[in-house]
């Protein structure tokens, strides 16, 4: 669950279901990053004393499998509340060969954190966010780290970019104008959610409030340059038309029509045809240990 994927048009509330082509293929095509990322949490904790981990608000499992093969001795444990995207978890699983490894775990959050158990390594990528009070959530995750234990949170980073600055339809900028508009989306999201506190994003704060010891912090970097794949196309297609259907509205006039011009595969200098698309973006992972 990525704060770069939007809600659908009815305000701030979020279909996973519709959305679990864009997760898993987003997360997919960022899986060079994620191995970078596991691996270097396989050097904060000993990989072969790692027997359980919570992959909490797993989406559609395509982490739970990268951290099940980067901890070979770990009983993985994919936890959602979304029961379409635990079954994909585990249709993956059974295809990498997995499935003995990889349970799924249908659970309410925040309110189902305390049931899930004992864990030597939790990971929470882009989850807290989409709860209200996220500074409870991160004390309840510590609370289940056994001694030596691991938290490790997905959180911001860097926007993503995938066009030039000046791509030569419309005013230039369209991206950043559309990560301003994205904020104030984000900022009403998280007011509208249950039990909403305001917080601010010091994640190694929260995490040393929560009594963890901070543990290192880095930024794994996501960098496909231009020409991209097919694959990579479709993955920015798509996640334009989802930036045009849950902002929309909020974008100025100019910028919807450019959007429209983007998305329309009849036009040459679309997003179908470009030469010129890339796709680049960091990923900050925040790590601290239970002693």
């Amino acid at each position: 669950m990525s704060q770069h994927h939007h809600g659908h048009h009815d305000h701030t509330r979020m279909d996973w279901t519709e959305m679990l082509p864009l997760l898993e293929h987003g997360a997919e095509l960022q899986s060079p990053l994620y191995r970078q990322a596991a691996a270097w949490l396989g050097e904060l904790v000993p990989t072969a004393g790692v027997r359980r981990i919570l992959d909490v608000g797993s989406g559609p499992g395509v982490l739970s499998c990268l951290l099940a093969e980067a901890f070979p001795y770990a009983e993985v444990v994919a936890v959602d509340a979304t029961p379409e995207l635990l079954e994909r978890t585990r249709e993956r699983a059974r295809a990498a060969h997995l499935g003995d490894r990889v349970t799924t775990r249908h659970a309410e959050l925040p309110d189902g954190i305390a049931a899930l158990g004992g864990a030597d390594l939790i990971w929470a990528a882009d989850f807290l966010h989409h709860l209200g009070d996220q500074r409870a959530a991160v004390a309840g995750l510590a609370r289940l780290l056994r001694p030596g234990g691991l938290l490790a949170v997905v959180e911001g980073g860097l926007p993503t970019r995938r066009l030039p600055q000046n791509f030569g339809i419309g005013r230039p900028g369209l991206e950043a104008r559309m990560d301003t508009v994205h904020a104030e989306w984000f900022a009403e999201m998280r007011a509208g959610l249950p039990g909403a506190k305001e917080d601010t994003d010091d994640w190694r704060a929260l995490l040393a409030d929560a009594g963890l010891v901070p543990s290192g912090t880095r930024s794994f970097l996501h960098d496909v340059p231009a020409p991209v794949t097919d694959a990579v196309r479709d993955q920015i297609v798509a996640g334009f038309a989802r930036h045009r259907e849950a902002l929309g509205d909020r974008l100025a006039a100019e910028d919807r029509a450019t959007l429209d011009r983007l998305l329309d595969p009849a036009e040459p200098q679309g997003l179908h045809h470009r030469p010129d698309l890339f796709m680049l973006t960091a990923r900050t992972v925040y790590t601290a240990r239970r002693g």
